[in-house]
């Protein structure tokens, strides 16, 4: 796992699809959580931040025509700084305050696209609003969880091909 994947994937996640609508993880207490548990303030201005970087991390994965652009000036002021330890360098983000997991999100980005080409992709359910990293060795991997997509696709294919199999002569 690299760094901040986690932090990745539960941003770009963070607008699941339940009972039919699109939900926002990142309002109220929720989101409050969510900044916590990766050390940021919970300030309405972080969340209001984080969600603009979330549309554009998502955007950027399905492949939108000006994500890209987006997402650079959603990045900021923020810089990477090295600093010399006894293991090596190490990169440390200097941003403004409410800007830091927004901006340590879309570094995160960054290194899943370069070391996994094409394995950051939208869940193949129509219906779902998730992404997964594939890790799968052949690259193949189509659903955010195949407890949950993967069998409702499934199911799906095979009811089409029975009742395509009974409309036969």
């Amino acid at each position: 796992m690299l760094e901040d994947e986690d932090l990745l994937l539960a941003l770009l996640n963070s607008t699941p699809v339940v009972m039919g609508s699109p939900t926002d993880e990142l309002a109220g207490a929720s989101g409050v959580e969510f900044v916590a548990r990766y050390g940021g303030t919970g300030s309405p201005a972080e969340l209001e931040h984080l969600r603009w970087m979330r549309e554009c991390l998502q955007d950027a994965v399905r492949g939108s025509n000006d994500a890209l652009s987006r997402l650079s000036t959603a990045l900021g002021d923020g810089v990477l700084v090295p600093r010399v330890t006894p293991q090596g360098l190490h990169w440390e983000v200097r941003a403004p305050e409410d800007e830091r997991i927004a901006f340590r999100a879309a570094l995160a980005w960054s290194r899943v696209v370069q070391e996994f080409p094409g394995r950051l992709r939208p869940c193949a359910n129509n219906e779902c609003n998730l992404f997964l990293i594939d890790r799968s060795r052949p690259g193949t991997a189509k659903w955010c969880s195949m407890a949950v997509c993967g069998n409702r696709m499934k199911a799906r294919t095979h009811a089409g091909r029975q009742r395509a199999a009974a409309d036969r002569p």
